[in-house]
């Protein structure tokens, strides 16, 4: 089993854990070490876990989930479970809209019309019933 953070991640399953667009954060930290280990271990798990928002210094509310991570961001690897605050996902083997679909479904609820929108927009929506 892994347990990790991450700074955001996008609507594609790519986990950015070491910057803020070109802002360096952290670095890797053996993260994408410990996220294979688990995901290729006989019944191991490897789960990134963040929480859906952050508030900025001016009090602003946003997501931690994107549709594309900023440019410049570092791709630290990929996500095969996704846990936030409104509950977890498994990603493993899933399309790329299924994997979006099922983003948006832990996302912060003020955000998923935004991140549907933004979906469509990079067609990789497919859900009918919003």
């Amino acid at each position: 089993i892994s347990i990790n953070n991450a700074v955001n991640v996008d609507l594609y399953g790519q986990v950015n854990a070491e910057s803020a667009g070109i802002k360096h954060i952290s670095g890797a930290g053996g993260q994408l070490d410990f996220v294979l280990g688990a995901y290729l271990s006989n019944g191991g798990k490897s789960f990134i876990c963040c929480s859906s928002t952050f508030t900025t210094r001016d009090g602003q509310l946003k997501s931690r989930i994107l549709p594309t991570l900023d440019p410049g961001s570092i791709v630290t690897d990929n996500s095969a479970n996704m846990v936030t605050e409104y509950g977890k996902v498994n990603l493993k083997g899933l399309s790329t809209w299924q994997k979006c679909e099922a983003i948006i479904s832990v996302a912060h609820p003020d955000f998923r019309d935004e991140l549907i929108a933004d979906a469509e927009k990079m067609h990789i929506w497919r859900r009918s019933n919003k």
